[in-house]
């Protein structure tokens, strides 16, 4: 009897406080509409919106591209400098510097 005499267990005595921690643990962990749930789904909400704007800002990027493509300037540029393509009475000399040129293993 000692035990429900102790100064942290006598407000857990009141019918009230026992229905509010109930519905607090309830609505925190057991509930199909818990706290932990709209955590997870605001967070992929919060994700599902970056990957929103990302995709948005690609979109632009090829919008761009594609008006770029559109004239004949814009795909001689794209088949010049990509796929090193020429005309047929020019020359084309691709320069490398040290710097981008992969550096062999001598362990072989």
């Amino acid at each position: 009897m000692k035990f429900l005499k102790n100064k942290y267990v006598k407000p857990f005595k009141n019918i009230f406080v026992i229905i509010f921690v109930g519905f607090t643990i309830w609505m925190l962990f057991i509930d199909a509409n818990s706290w932990f749930i709209h955590h997870e789904l605001n967070s992929e909400i919060d994700d599902l919106e970056a990957e929103k704007e990302y995709y948005k800002s690609e979109i632009e990027k090829d919008k761009k591209a594609i008006k770029e493509l559109s004239n004949e300037e814009g795909v001689e540029k794209l088949a010049r400098e990509k796929y090193y393509m020429k005309k047929a009475d020019e020359e084309i000399f691709i320069i490398e510097y040290e710097d981008s040129i992969p550096k062999e293993d001598k362990n072989d």
